[in-house]
């Protein structure tokens, strides 16, 4: 049996998450998903919508270089981006729970988060047990950056649509 990297699991989970959502956004149009089965082709809206998936996916990896984000490590920062919106904290095992992963795999990805300098980690000064994880300065900038480069691109993809 072939043996996959964290990496490419997180790849796999991605595309995996990408092909979900846009199955559930088709789920309430009049389908011609299922003529796309029979091997007729895509509609125009199916392309569209791929092709703004690829494109965002692509803007996502330029945006933060080396660092991975897909997969647990990329629920965990839309989890901390949406927590610091709402102005509360998540402790690491909120964060590992929102990533369905183990307590064990979300302490080394958040460990992973605070070396490229994306969040940091404190005590919780009601429960000392806890752990708090947060955004730092830079990790909200990236995240909101690159928001801003998504929101342009589904614009540019829409205006193209048109």
């Amino acid at each position: 049996m072939q043996q996959f990297s964290n990496r490419e699991v997180a790849e796999l989970k991605s595309r995996i998450d990408e092909i979900h959502e846009l199955l559930a956004a088709r789920s309430g149009e009049p389908s011609s998903a299922s003529g796309v089965s029979r091997g007729e082709p895509p509609s125009a809206a199916l392309v569209q919508q791929l092709s703004l998936s690829i494109h965002i996916r692509r803007i996502r990896r330029t945006h933060f270089g080396d660092a991975e984000m897909a997969g647990p490590i990329w629920d965990m920062m839309l989890d901390l981006m949406m927590a610091q919106s709402r102005g509360r904290s998540l402790s690491a095992s909120d964060l590992a729970t929102g990533a369905a992963v183990p307590l064990s795999s979300g302490l080394r990805m958040i460990a992973a988060l605070e070396r490229q300098g994306l969040a940091e980690r404190s005590i919780d000064e009601r429960d000392r047990r806890r752990t708090i994880v947060r955004l730092t300065e830079h990790g909200n900038e990236r995240m909101a950056s690159y928001f801003e480069k998504i929101g342009a691109a589904s614009q540019s993809h829409r205006t193209l649509a048109a």
